[in-house]
């Protein structure tokens, strides 16, 4: 028999407004989205670099349009040396089920970078209707 009275949203008390404020900042600071970056870069926006952080293989086959290929695990001080400094990193990987974004983006701040990790990565960038490249350039 179920308990009408219980709430599993309510399990766990709701922050109150000055944490949740603080914590969402905080994941903005961190992240951004396909819509943003897409219109960003059809902006001409030059403040950043767009990083694929999986296999040469599968950047190869499609990869964000201008994106460049740093697989997270070729990622240490003197492969970063070349990057620059002034510019912020933003990461991607396959998608929601991949951490490879979040494994370059957490080398990439280690190593002194400013670093966003691109939520949903090249699958939802795709969905949003932004430009690929690659062996598979087709979004089919």
């Amino acid at each position: 028999m179920s308990n009408a009275n219980f709430s599993f949203v309510l399990e766990t008390a709701a922050a109150s407004p000055e944490i949740a404020e603080k914590h969402f900042l905080s994941r903005l600071a961190v992240e951004t989205d396909p819509w943003d970056l897409k219109t960003d870069m059809e902006r001409g926006r030059t403040d950043f670099l767009v990083m694929d952080m999986r296999s040469r293989e599968d950047y190869e086959a499609r990869h964000i349009a201008g994106a460049i290929s740093f697989p997270h695990r070729t990622m240490n001080a003197e492969t970063t040396a070349h990057l620059p400094k002034d510019k912020l990193m933003i990461t991607y990987c396959w998608g929601p089920g991949c951490n490879s974004s979040t494994k370059g983006a957490l080398k990439l701040a280690a190593l002194g970078f400013r670093a966003k990790e691109l939520i949903g990565g090249l699958e939802y960038w795709i969905k949003e209707g932004g430009q690929v490249e690659g062996k598979l350039e087709s979004a089919d």
